[in-house]
């Protein structure tokens, strides 16, 4: 395993769409132990292939409180196949835009249909924060950030914001 840099706003390969997983090989399942690395030393509860570079259709996970064993998730390829009508609203932040948190409302509850990190199928049900994180990062793998989903005037804020930042990196 080897812990990977983070892509951070606004890079633009933040805004791709990821290509589907091919087949499940051993180079996937590097690159989701790298995933989970780079995760943890972050640290963050979820992590998608676009963030650290890698145009792949999946992200790992793990909502695990700190005093607790860790319970990593692989999402390969992971759809969506059903949500619930209710919302709810949390707090989110990520990796990729370090720093900054704002409340987004997302369906409290999904049903997500993958394949874990050996190729198998799966489909969970999600709920709380679980829930919320999937769909976090499944929108990594569709060029959608959190970000998105505020008001024209925040979006607009945290991107001059993150864009100031990285002129001055490059000028460094």
């Amino acid at each position: 395993m080897s812990k990977r840099d983070i892509l951070i706003l606004p890079d633009p390969v933040l805004r791709q769409v990821c290509a589907p997983v091919p087949a499940v090989d051993d180079s996937i399942r590097q690159l989701a132990d790298d995933m989970l690395e780079t995760m943890y030393a972050a640290p963050g509860i979820g992590l998608a292939a676009s963030q650290i570079g890698e145009l792949k259709r999946m992200f790992v996970v793990d909502v695990a409180k700190e005093d607790q064993p860790r319970e990593p998730l692989v999402f390969i390829n992971p759809e969506v196949v059903w949500s619930s009508d209710a919302l709810s609203v949390y707090q989110e932040g990520c990796l990729s835009i370090p720093d900054y948190y704002e409340e987004v409302e997302r369906p409290a509850e999904v049903k997500i249909r993958f394949l874990d990190r050996n190729g198998g199928e799966c489909e969970i049900h999600a709920d709380g924060l679980l829930a919320t994180c999937i769909q976090h990062e499944l929108d990594h793998l569709n060029g959608r950030l959190f970000i998105d989903y505020l008001s024209k005037l925040k979006r607009d804020r945290v991107l001059k914001k993150f864009q100031k930042q990285a002129r001055h990196a490059e000028k460094a």
